[in-house]
């Protein structure tokens, strides 16, 4: 019974280590969305939301992962040498796993100062043509005064 228990484990690590690669795939894409000179604001946040769905199957195999090893952390602890093989193949996987979490760690922390920068830029853009706008605006109200003459009258004695 503990070996199909360590087995599932093992199976979930092996899932979440697939989980992460394909996370750390979409950091790629999302450096090279934030990296292209016009935002494609459509792509990034289809990349987020995969992102999201991707941290939540995470989450879920990490729930499921601690509820298994609460079953069988005592017979693990107690019956180390008839499940070496297996504690050795969760101890690798741990470390893979740990590995690239601080990769998409280091990525996210990189992406973040470009969406920060990408974000500046776009406000900048709108501050320009609300400025734009207004002088225009101004512009415009201003040559429609020029253009106005007010009344005069004249005076019709000889």
């Amino acid at each position: 019974m503990e070996n199909d228990y360590l087995n599932i484990m093992i199976q979930s690590l092996q899932k979440k280590v697939k989980i992460l690669d394909k996370i750390i795939e979409m950091n790629k894409e999302q450096h090279q969305i934030l990296s292209k000179e016009e935002l494609d604001s459509e792509a990034f946040e289809q990349n987020v939301q995969e992102k999201s769905d991707l941290v939540e199957q995470i989450n879920f195999l990490d729930e499921g992962f601690e509820d298994l090893y609460d079953r069988i952390k005592t017979v693990i602890k107690t019956e180390k040498q008839e499940h070496k093989e297996e504690i050795l193949i969760l101890k690798q996987l741990i470390t893979e796993i740990t590995e690239r979490s601080v990769n998409i760690q280091s990525e996210e922390v990189r992406n973040r100062k470009l969406v920060e920068m990408r974000f500046s830029q776009e406000r900048k853009k709108v501050r320009n043509m609300k400025n734009s706008s207004t002088v225009a605006n101004q512009y415009y109200k201003t040559m429609t005064k020029l253009n106005h003459i007010d009344a005069q009258f004249m005076d019709r004695k000889k």
